[in-house]
């Protein structure tokens, strides 16, 4: 009798949660979303599967999600299993040719179709390309002697437009193509910004490992303005790391994105927390 009880209370407080999840789906109805997807949800079949589980609802609710993915740890591993040696400036990866190679084969090749799989393994229609697809991102090189690491100049969106309207999930590998032909290694949350601004995105979410922006004592800031952020940066409260991603969300917001949240996507069902409930998740940034 008790556990018939219990199995009752937590029906109850399913529907409820469903219930109150409605207005929130009204509102992303047709809505994208960009995603910009890191190595902790790819880091167990588990935590690839609850991710791909998430996104397929969120497109079974009429939501658009677009991934845009990392895998800066599987890069490591393929570098050194070739003995290529691996250098950083800033956070960003020195890229010969040597190292291109590596990276386009690892995130085009393996990271972008375990995803596609994964994806399509929860009901979905995943589809994988990277940023040199139909010249979707083209890129200059960048400063700062990083060798083949490229800037987004432009972003020709209508590939990406043309799959959300035939009801896929695209998966996109942050590479972008040259002018010469180039092929550019590009930071993923870099390339995400670009991508959700070249696309108008509703939302970018940049999942992290961290619960979001936090203030001068500690705690996180669950809405900020450009302003805001900006000034946090000059007094030294966002520092490290969190420059970089509060940059590309402030490029994105400027560039046509309506908001972006830092995010801790090592929480179960971070995103569907995010679009679809009252409190959200992590610090949300506009213009």
């Amino acid at each position: 009798m008790e556990k018939s009880k219990a199995v009752k209370r937590d029906s109850i407080t399913t529907a409820k949660i469903l219930s109150d999840a409605l207005p929130h789906m009204q509102r992303h109805d047709g809505s994208i979303i960009v995603i910009k997807l890191g190595g902790h949800a790819m880091s167990s079949p588990e935590a690839m599967a609850s991710f791909a589980r998430d996104v397929v609802l969120m497109r079974q609710c009429n939501v658009n999600p677009v991934i845009v993915h990392g895998g800066g740890p599987m890069i490591n591993e393929m570098l050194k299993k070739l003995d290529i040696p691996s250098e950083f400036v800033n956070g960003k990866r020195v890229s010969d040719a040597a190292t291109v190679e590596v990276v386009e084969m690892v995130l085009s090749g393996k990271v972008n179709k375990s995803i596609v799989q994964a994806i399509n393994g929860q009901g979905g229609r995943a589809v994988g390309i990277s940023g040199k697809d139909a010249n979707l991102m083209v890129c200059t090189q960048a400063e700062g002697g990083l060798g083949l690491v490229g800037d987004p100049q432009t972003v020709d969106a209508r590939v990406v437009r043309s799959l959300i309207n035939d009801g896929m999930i695209p998966v996109i590998a942050p590479l972008g193509a040259g002018a010469n032909g180039e092929t550019f290694n590009v930071n993923g949350d870099t390339a995400a910004g670009a991508i959700a601004a070249g696309l108008k995105a509703d939302r970018l979410l940049l999942l992290t490992d961290v619960e979001g922006v936090k203030d001068a004592d500690g705690d996180v800031i669950t809405s900020l303005s450009a302003e805001h952020v900006e000034k946090l940066t000059r007094e030294g409260v966002i520092a490290g790391g969190m420059i970089p991603k509060t940059q590309t969300a402030l490029d994105a917001v400027r560039g046509g994105v309506k908001a972006v949240v830092i995010m801790n996507g090592q929480q179960e069902n971070a995103c569907l927390l995010e679009l679809f409930t009252t409190y959200g998740a992590g610090s949300m940034i506009r213009a």
